[in-house]
C-alpha cells in the first residue's frame, strides 16, 4: 500500500540505470540469473516496476522477486518511479522493458488508471502483465493480480477498533492516501465497514501520500479541528507514526486508538511498543514471489495466469479483543513482509 515518497535525481522518474537502450536497461538486472543472460539466450526475462526504490515495502518486495528469479533461472529488471504517483516514469519503464524482451511486467501501479494504455500496449506484443499489491482500474487491465484484499485488510482492523472503544462514542479521523488511488479507497473504506461506520461518522479526514511527516502534520490539523478525536485510521504504518507523534506532543498518546494497515517490521514493533493498536500484516515478498513463478510458467508454456490472488492479511495485536481473531506481535515480527 502504501508509502512514503522519496525524491531521485533520474530525470526519466524511473531508478532504471541509467540509460534507454535496451541493452544497458537488460544489464541493470538485479543479478538474478544475470550471468546465464549475459552468455546466451533462452532465460526468461522478468520486468518488476514498484512506485518507489525507498519504501521498505517494496525494497521487499523486490527481494522476494529477486529470490523467486534466481529460483527459477531467470532475470529480473527492475525499476520504479521516482515517487509516489509517478505515471510517466512507470510508463517509461514498461516501454523500455518491452525494448528488452521481458516475457512479463509486474507492476505496482502509482496510478491505476493512467497506466492502462500502456499496459495495453505492452500485452499487445505478447508480454503478460501482472499487478501486485495495487489493482488498475479497470482490474481487467491486466492479466492476473496478486494483492492483499486491502478491503479485507480495512475490515480487520475495523472491527478491532470497533471491539476495543467497548461502546464508547468513538470520534474517527482518517489519515488516508490519496484522492482516487485504489488501495487507499478500499483500506478506507474497508475500514468503515469493519467499524459499522460511514464517512459521515469521520470528524476529520485527511490526506498522507502514506508519509510520515505529513501524517504528523495530518493529525496536528485534525486535533486542531477536533481536540476530542479518539479514533485514527491510517493508510499505513508511517503514517500512523506521524499521527502518534502528534498526538505524544499534545498528551494525548494513551488515549487514542490508532490503527492501520502494512505490517511491515518497524510498524509491526509499533504495535509492540503500543504506539500502534493493532495492524493488518500484508506479504509483499509473497506477491512478488507468485507473480515471477507466474511469469516463468507463461514462458513454459504459453499460458498466462488470470483472476486475483488474494496474498492474505493477518490483524497483528498484543491485546486481543473478543470476537476479532489476532495474531500477536511475536507471530508479526517473525512474518513481517515475508
Amino acid at each position: 500500500m502504501s508509502r512514503t515518497p522519496r525524491p531521485s535525481s533520474s530525470l526519466l522518474g524511473v531508478a532504471i540505470c541509467t540509460s534507454l537502450a535496451a541493452l544497458a536497461l537488460t544489464a541493470c538486472g538485479s543479478g538474478s540469473g544475470a550471468g546465464s543472460a549475459a552468455s546466451g539466450s533462452g532465460t526468461v526475462k522478468i520486468g518488476l516496476i514498484t512506485k518507489t526504490d525507498t519504501n521498505p515495502f517494496f525494497v521487499k518486495m523486490k527481494e522476494g522477486a529477486e529470490r523467486a528469479a534466481k529460483q527459477d533461472g531467470a532475470q529480473l529488471i527492475s525499476a520504479a518511479g521516482k515517487f509516489d504517483g509517478d505515471n510517466a516514469g512507470q510508463v517509461t519503464a514498461i516501454e523500455n522493458m518491452v525494448a528488452a524482451g521481458v516475457k512479463g511486467i509486474l507492476i505496482t501501479p502509482s496510478d491505476s488508471k493512467a497506466i492502462v494504455p500502456a499496459i495495453e500496449k505492452a500485452k499487445a506484443k505478447g508480454v503478460m502483465v501482472i499487478a501486485l499489491d495495487t489493482p488498475t482500474e479497470p482490474q481487467s487491465a491486466v492479466d492476473a493480480l496478486f494483492a492483499t484484499d486491502n478491503v479485507k485488510a480495512g475490515e480487520l482492523i475495523g472491527e478491532y477498533a470497533k471491539a476495543a472503544m467497548k461502546g464508547r462514542t468513538a470520534k474517527i479521523a482518517t489519515l488516508d492516501l490519496a484522492p482516487g488511488v485504489s488501495v487507499g479507497v478500499q483500506r478506507h473504506n474497508g475500514f468503515l465497514k469493519g467499524f459499522g461506520a460511514t464517512d459521515k461518522d469521520v470528524v476529520c479526514a485527511q490526506d498522507t501520500g502514506g508519509d510520515q511527516a505529513k501524517g504528523q502534520t495530518a493529525m496536528e490539523n485534525c486535533l486542531q479541528k477536533e481536540p476530542g478525536i479518539n479514533v485514527v485510521y491510517t493508510i499505513n504504518e508511517p503514517a500512523a507514526l506521524g499521527a502518534y507523534t502528534a498526538l505524544k506532543a499534545k498528551g494525548r498518546e494513551k488515549d487514542v486508538l490508532i490503527v492501520s494497515v502494512d505490517g511491515g517490521c518497524t510498524g509491526t514493533r509499533a504495535v509492540k511498543d503500543g504506539e500502534i493498536a493493532a495492524t493488518s500484516q500484508q506479504y509483499p515478498l509473497k506477491m512478488a514471489a507468485e507473480g515471477v513463478k507466474a511469469v516463468v510458467a507463461y514462458a513454459k508454456d504459453g499460458k498466462k495466469a488470470s483472476g486475483s490472488t488474494d496474498t492474505g492479511a493477518t490483524l497483528i495485536a498484543d491485546k486481543a479483543v473478543a470476537g476479532v481473531a489476532s495474531k500477536d506481535t511475536g507471530y508479526g515480527l517473525e512474518n513481517c513482509w515475508g
